[in-house]
């Protein structure tokens, strides 16, 4: 198991405030990150930015290095956030802005990126306030429009953006392919966690199948996509501007995955977000491929990992085993 976070001190971070031109005042970590460490750097003149480190040490997962031609292999690290960041660019979507890199650990033995600090708090913190029906219907109106701007990014292939734009083509035929392997693994993790997993267990491996063998192949090109598109992953300024935060799991994949998170995520305020033209099969398989990925991921994380709010991670296993289960009875 991992051992409990080393907050990193103000002498650690401070030559990366030097590397900026700024004298470093003070280090804040934000919480809420499990794949990497951020901090909240304020400078002497009042100014701040925010430091990602990606290290073994701040892994909840205890993952080690990602495949990165599994596209749902380990999303962590400066080389992943630094293509993504620059697939966003040019797709015309905002996200905090890299103002220093450090690849070759000069200062920290870990991957260290400062990206501009974006005031203001998360969509998740707009839509759960109170900030009135005005404002809600603004942010929800503009995000919209960034999933639109998002999803008319095409790629070649379905993938990774750090590996598909360098050319490189990631394993398994097709997106339902590669949804249905993963759907499988993470359901087998299950019987030895849970006996309703175990009891269910047949049903659930008979019920991806069925729901694959109705989705047809796709001639499109993949979309670009987020991946773990929640109203937390998302920041609003104070000018009410939208940008993307932990983009590192950015892929071309078919949107319907996307939506599938956004509908959870998002509850009922998912209506403004809905698009036309989505495949219903394939929305189906991968509705009940994430309910299963949102119970296995999180106790995975317990087993490994030192993460702050343990009853969290264990609801959000217990909701989506219910709602696997619920959907096998309903659907089947």
């Amino acid at each position: 198991m991992t051992a409990t976070r080393k907050t990193l001190t103000p002498a650690d971070l401070a030559p990366f405030a030097r590397a900026l031109g700024h004298t470093l005042n003070g280090v804040t970590r934000i919480q809420g990150g499990s794949k990497k460490g951020v901090y909240r750097l304020a400078f002497r003149d009042r100014s701040t930015a925010v430091a990602y480190v990606w290290s073994p040490d701040e892994d909840l997962w205890d993952a080690g290095p990602g495949d990165p031609r599994d596209p749902f292999s380990h999303a962590s690290g400066l080389t992943l956030f630094t293509a993504a960041a620059n697939r966003l660019t040019t797709a015309g979507v905002r996200a905090p802005r890299l103002l220093h890199a450090d690849p070759t650990h000069t200062h920290l033995a870990a991957d260290v990126a400062i990206v501009e600090d974006l005031p203001g708090g998360t969509l998740e913190d707009l839509l759960s306030g109170d900030s009135g029906a005005v404002a809600e219907t603004d942010a929800l109106e503009r995000m919209a429009a960034l999933l639109d701007t998002l999803h008319a990014c095409t790629g070649p292939r379905f993938g990774k953006v750090a590996l598909v734009d360098n050319g490189g083509s990631s394993y398994g035929g097709s997106c339902e392919a590669v949804v249905v392997e993963r759907a499988l693994s993470d359901l087998d993790e299950l019987p030895a966690r849970d006996p309703r997993a175990a009891a269910a267990h047949p049903r659930l491996a008979d019920a991806i199948r069925m729901l694959a063998a109705r989705v047809r192949p796709r001639n499109e090109p993949p979309t670009l996509i987020h991946g773990e598109l929640g109203p937390d992953h998302v920041r609003v300024t104070p000018d009410g501007d939208l940008a993307l935060i932990d983009i590192e799991g950015l892929m071309y994949f078919d949107a319907e995955w996307e939506h599938v998170f956004l509908h959870q995520r998002f509850g009922r305020h998912y209506d403004t977000l809905r698009t036309e033209g989505l495949d219903e099969d394939r929305l189906s398989l991968y509705r009940l491929a994430t309910h299963l990925s949102l119970v296995a991921g999180p106790l995975r994380l317990l087993d490994v990992g030192d993460f702050h709010d343990p009853e969290f991670m264990r609801g959000i296993a217990e909701h989506h085993l219910g709602e696997a289960l619920s959907f096998l009875r309903n659907a089947f």
